[in-house]
């Protein structure tokens, strides 16, 4: 789990990047990363970069922090994680530093940069909108790292002021899709509970895993001898497990027969998916309305998206049960070539970002240097010119692996309209990726219903087989 939040800098650059820097927080500085400068030299090239927008604000640079839950994860880990939000937020476009504290009782990354991009030297938006942005992308990549996200009502550790150790609600709150439909729908608590048991019981493999899962849920659990008991983030009371609180469907028993019998419909016969028909099937389930099961099958899924299935599989014509298996799997690797693709064009932009600022900066401040290597005393004239000159040779040290025989640098002209076509590549690789991104997760629905259907048709006939015996 990590904790973001944003903070403009308006003065007293420096100070910040000096404390960020730290070497008693950062490990004697091996947590520090940079893009686009060097940290040590950071307010002089983020001063540049300002010095070239023609609507600057009154923002030197942001302070984004992200702060870990205490050992959940190393140092390393979580500086890994810090980068690929930094390289996320800035998109290439920004001078940054990225350092790692591991001094107080939780890991957390510090990540301070320019407020203005060094491409076309506009500032950066900070607002609502782009701070839900950061915080999503933090979820996600924390979520891809094999971490938690925050979750409502979670009790966050941190150290404050005073350097003791409190505890706050969570501010940032995640919510599952279930708990979401069901506060859409205006239910009580009660109602709230069932749509997310409901939502859970498919998913689990036995009771102790259904409690899990309604814990990452945000739910609070409670065990007294044999008596479950729920409590959602905000309710005052536990709500408890039993027939006349919830319904007989909802009882601790009864929800792990209904997971065992879900258990039973994977384990039934497999199909002949060479001369079984989707459709046919999918349509002799939804006749099969007396049935106990279907019914509770429809209340979590409703009848309209059973149909719906059936006519998406019918206007692609997917009839077995195999070619939609083979389609499933064409989108998702069709989709991890296109987010591939698009990940290269976006380190040649950054690349190329990079290369363009280093060269126009070794442009402008070669007059600086030019007049320093022909100046009588060098003390003084460095003195007076230190910013220019320490510009401009982070600018030669960056060029010398990109200069050409002859110590020419690229053509700046060539640069930019290489950069235009990538720019171009980009959006156009960005859009298919997005509709490969929707392909892939309407075709995990469509599937989901299916074997949904399928399943509970199986378990019906396994019911009634029971029943004649």
């Amino acid at each position: 789990m990590a904790v973001t939040k944003i903070k403009p800098i308006k003065s007293t650059l420096k100070k910040a990047l000096d404390y960020i820097c730290n070497p008693a927080k950062t490990d004697e500085k091996i947590l520090i990363s940079s893009y686009g400068c060097s940290h040590e030299t950071a307010d002089i090239e983020f001063g540049f970069t300002l010095s070239q927008a023609i609507d600057k604000g009154s923002n030197l640079a942001h302070h984004l922090i992200q702060a870990f839950d205490p050992g959940e994860v190393t140092p390393e880990q979580a500086h890994e994680i810090g980068k690929r939000l930094a390289d996320e937020t800035t998109k290439g476009q920004y001078e940054y530093v990225l350092t790692t504290h591991i001094d107080k009782g939780h890991v957390h990354n510090h990540i301070i940069f320019c407020a203005v991009n060094f491409m076309d030297y506009h500032k950066y938006n900070s607002n609502k909108k782009s701070y839900y942005q950061i915080r999503n992308a933090s979820d996600r990549i924390c979520r891809e790292s094999g971490l938690s996200i925050v979750k409502p009502g979670k009790q966050i550790e941190y150290t404050g002021k005073d350097g003791q150790r409190h505890t706050r609600q969570a501010k940032e709150q995640g919510r599952s899709y279930a708990e979401y439909a069901a506060d859409k729908a205006g239910g009580s608590w009660k109602g709230k509970l069932k749509i997310v048991i409901d939502t859970t019981i498919p998913l689990s493999s036995d009771f102790e895993d259904f409690l899990r899962r309604m814990e990452a849920a945000g739910y609070e659990v409670k065990r007294r001898g044999e008596t479950i008991s729920f409590r959602a983030p905000g309710q005052e009371k536990f709500t408890r497990l039993r027939g006349n609180t919830l319904g007989e469907d909802y009882t601790a028993q009864r929800i792990t027969e209904r997971i065992q019998g879900k258990k039973r419909a994977v384990s039934a016969p497999k199909r002949d998916s060479k001369t079984v028909s989707l459709v046919i099937d999918i349509e002799n389930s939804i006749k099969a309305q007396q049935s106990r099961g279907y019914e509770q099958w429809a209340k979590i899924h409703n009848l309209k998206q059973a149909a719906k299935t059936v006519n998406f599989l019918t206007e692609n014509n997917i009839l077995q049960y195999a070619d939609l298996r083979a389609k499933v799997e064409e989108v998702a690797a069709a989709s991890e070539q296109a987010g591939a693709a698009l990940k290269g064009v976006e380190k040649r932009l950054s690349d190329m970002a990079l290369l363009i600022k280093n060269i126009t900066t070794y442009q402008q401040t070669k007059p600086a240097y030019d007049g320093y290597r022909a100046a009588k005393d060098k003390a003084q004239y460095r003195a007076a010119n230190e910013s220019a000159l320490i510009l401009h040779e982070a600018a030669t040290k960056a060029l010398k692996a990109v200069q050409a025989e002859g110590g020419k640098l690229p053509n700046s002209a060539g640069l930019q309209k290489e950069y235009a076509r990538l720019q171009a590549e980009k959006e156009k690789l960005s859009s298919e990726y997005g509709k490969l991104k929707k392909q892939v997760k309407e075709y995990g629905i469509i599937k989901a219903n299916v074997d949904s259907i399928l399943r509970q048709s199986e378990a019906d006939k396994a019911k009634g087989r029971d029943a004649e015996l």
